[in-house]
């Protein structure tokens, strides 16, 4: 079975798909507010959630009223109802029961969720992911995810996985099933980088341009995370394998903007080393400027082969472009060779994650 989510036919009125929400930080506090907000509504009747979890704690929701409250606790939910047994992944089959459409969301960043996506497809329980670590680590597992979804006869929903939503991997996968051939892909897969780029004048250090970043939320709280160019080959490898360029994570050669000697400090003194970026990002930014070019963290694949880094484009190149966040990603195939076709869209946010979230189980719904 194919890894995209098709909706073929009408949903069912018969039964509204289960839903296990884990995760109820940023984007899946989104998820509750957007399925709170479809009450008394056709796509209201579509999603039950009958499971949450976080870090902290899990819970069987009375209502979206109640698991919008309790998501909302920073510690365990004592106010609102009795302590809750502690989370594990393992009981989600058990909270969704035996029967009729299964969806887990996962809106965590969890490594011990990602590994368990292989298990919950091969159960014939869906599964609808914001996370990378499921498809964007290892070969091995994105073999088992697919082997998986045909044992179990299930869907894996990962549109938010790359580009928050954008139809990034559905066009690939469409221009796929129409007997088109992707030749190259390019883009700018990354929010905070993005913005880092479209702000950054050569004239004020670069560092504080990360912290502003960083205190906005664009970047993770360690901008090493991003910085490191590590979350944009985790995409590039979702990417690819969609092509059908099945590469492996040590395939792709990624150019990190992490000088040794920030990459070797505890996450507790990386702010006052930020200066370390300086010196190196002005003479970068220098160098483009006289060529009236534009610099660009860019994520290349081409003739089977990977790259992640900074590049300096010309100004009128389709990457150079975009504002804010924005992702951009331009796709060379067989009918878009000379001229390639450009995806643009904000890459970034809770809100489009959650919505990317919820249109991939609502189409698994009606399937299901």
């Amino acid at each position: 079975m194919s890894a995209a989510v098709v909706a073929t036919r009408t949903p069912s009125a018969a039964r509204p798909a289960r839903i296990a929400l884990l995760g109820t930080g940023t984007v899946g506090s989104a998820v509750l507010t957007r399925l709170a907000g479809w009450q008394g509504t056709a796509l209201g009747e579509r999603l039950s959630l009958r499971y949450a979890a976080n870090s902290r704690f899990a819970f069987q929701p009375a209502s979206l009223a109640d698991a919008v409250e309790r998501a909302s606790c920073r510690d365990h939910p004592r106010a609102v109802a009795p302590p809750p047994p502690p989370p594990s992944p393992d009981a989600v089959p058990q909270m969704l029961g035996d029967f009729g459409a299964r969806i887990v969301i996962d809106a965590t960043a969890s490594e011990a969720v990602a590994e368990r996506h292989a298990a919950w497809l091969a159960q014939g329980i869906h599964v609808v992911t914001a996370c990378k670590l499921g498809q964007g680590t290892s070969l091995a597992r994105w073999q088992a995810i697919r082997n998986a979804q045909r044992s179990g006869n299930s869907h894996y929903g990962d549109s938010a996985t790359v580009g928050a939503g954008l139809p990034l991997l559905r066009s690939i996968r469409a221009l796929q099933a129409g007997g088109d051939r992707v030749h190259a892909i390019a883009g700018v897969l990354s929010g905070s980088l993005a913005w880092l780029f479209d702000h950054y004048d050569g004239l004020r250090p670069f560092s504080g341009f990360v912290r502003q970043a960083r205190d906005a939320g664009y970047t993770e709280p360690d901008p090493r995370d991003d910085l490191s160019g590590e979350d944009v080959r985790r995409k590039l490898l979702i990417l690819a394998r969609a092509a059908g360029v099945a590469l492996d994570s040590d395939d792709i050669d990624v150019d990190s903007l992490v000088p040794p000697e920030l990459a070797a400090l505890t996450a507790a003194d990386v702010d006052a080393a930020l200066p370390h970026l300086d010196a190196a990002m002005r003479e970068r930014y220098a160098d483009a400027y006289k060529r009236g070019e534009k610099l660009r963290f860019i994520a290349r694949l081409e003739n089977g082969r990977a790259r992640v880094g900074l590049e300096s484009l010309p100004a009128d190149h389709p990457l150079a472009g975009g504002a804010g966040t924005d992702n951009k990603v331009a796709i060379w195939s067989d009918r878009y060779r000379q001229q390639p076709l450009v995806i643009q869209g904000p890459g970034a946010g809770a809100d489009v994650t959650a919505a990317g979230l919820l249109d991939d189980a609502l189409e698994i719904a009606a399937n299901g």
